[in-house]
């Protein structure tokens, strides 16, 4: 194995190339977790991973709480399933709260503060309410408890890692907060270890090969736990040295081949084939990062499975402007590779889309 074969396997079992995913919550149950802080961003991952689905319809399905979005893994927003949601929730947030530990030192929190809205959260929100960010400031209000800016953010997440809220259904553009007790009710908690074991297997079965600090990256988890992860699911996993790196990955996963080549993809800035890893020696030249400037501060095009530059989207109301910034010029071939995944971006946002570079 060398580093185009890390390269290959990754975009299989990402779902990128080969065999997509037959649904859009198949993609978040494989993947484990989506990152979601752009939610425009995480539903065209989604969208990339399966078949002729559109933006509109995976907001239908948020909305009707088949996905949901809360703080897990790292302290971001993630889209996970509702099965998965509070055992993963069991298994990450405290390793989450350690992370904010400083904010909520600054901000004046303290465990009674968050018994008290949480407490507060729960009497606004039983019944099926929904409740947006703005209202939840006022129901913390009504309850004599300062919530603004940093500290109303950091009030909501920790509601999110107690398993008391999770979104809500979308009310225009704007989101809303509901009870996770009610929103997935059957979603089941599971002992540390039994949980650690099968987050490690699923991570490197779906983002493998891998190294053990990418895990730890993108779990949150400490390199100890990533390890004893590791030896927990070991029957499931192997493992081979690449570049003097002991990449992780799946005993059994699918044989891609060969890429059909060129092949673009138009990765959103917070894809999970980015940043669920640590080590990107895969997947980005450091000499293109250094002559890239800005372009991979934005979203990334992505070429046989190797970064080469940015995009950036401008929404309108009846048409998209795509902008490209690639260091380098595309040969023939793969600018009418670029082409074909530009009109998929807009066959999906169902919207014509003009492009400029």
């Amino acid at each position: 194995m060398d580093n185009l074969d890390v390269t290959r396997q990754r975009l299989c079992n990402e779902r990128l190339v080969g065999r997509p995913c037959e649904r859009p919550e198949d993609v978040v149950q494989w993947l484990c977790a989506v990152q979601a802080q752009d939610y425009a961003g995480a539903k065209w991952a989604i969208a990339q991973r399966t078949t002729d689905v559109t933006d509109a319809e995976l907001d239908r399905l948020f909305n009707d709480g088949k996905i949901l979005r809360t703080h897990v893994l790292r302290p971001t927003w993630h889209l996970v399933m509702p099965q998965d949601i509070r055992w993963m929730l069991g298994l990450t947030a405290p390793r989450v709260n350690a992370a904010n530990a400083y904010q909520y030192r600054q901000l004046e929190l303290d465990d009674a503060v968050f018994a008290r809205s949480n407490d507060a959260l729960v009497k606004a929100l039983q019944g099926g309410a929904q409740l947006t960010r703005t209202e939840i400031a006022r129901v913390f209000e009504e309850a004599g408890i300062r919530a603004s800016g940093l500290r109303l953010a950091y009030l909501l997440m920790r509601a999110e890692l107690d398993a008391v809220l999770c979104s809500g259904p979308l009310r225009g553009k704007q989101f809303t907060y509901a009870l996770l007790d009610e929103r997935a009710p059957s979603a089941k908690a599971q002992g540390r270890d039994e949980a650690l074991a099968e987050l490690t297997r699923r991570y490197f079965a779906s983002h493998g090969p891998a190294l053990v600090k990418d895990f730890a990256w993108w779990s949150g988890l400490t390199l100890t736990e990533a390890r004893a992860g590791i030896e927990m699911a070991r029957a499931h996993l192997q493992h081979e040295t690449v570049d003097g790196k002991v990449h992780w990955f799946a005993a059994k996963q699918a044989r891609c081949g060969e890429l059909e080549t060129p092949l673009v993809h138009l990765l959103p800035n917070y894809d999970e084939y980015v940043i669920a890893y640590k080590d990107h020696g895969a997947t980005l030249d450091p000499a293109l990062l250094r002559a890239a400037g800005d372009a991979l501060m934005a979203h990334l095009v992505v070429l046989d499975g190797r970064v080469v530059g940015g995009w950036r989207r401008t929404i309108q109301r009846r048409a998209v402007t795509v902008t490209m910034n690639l260091p380098l010029r595309p040969k023939k071939g793969e600018q009418a590779a670029l082409q074909r995944a530009i009109e998929r971006y807009g066959r999906f946002l169902g919207m014509p889309v003009t492009v400029s570079s």
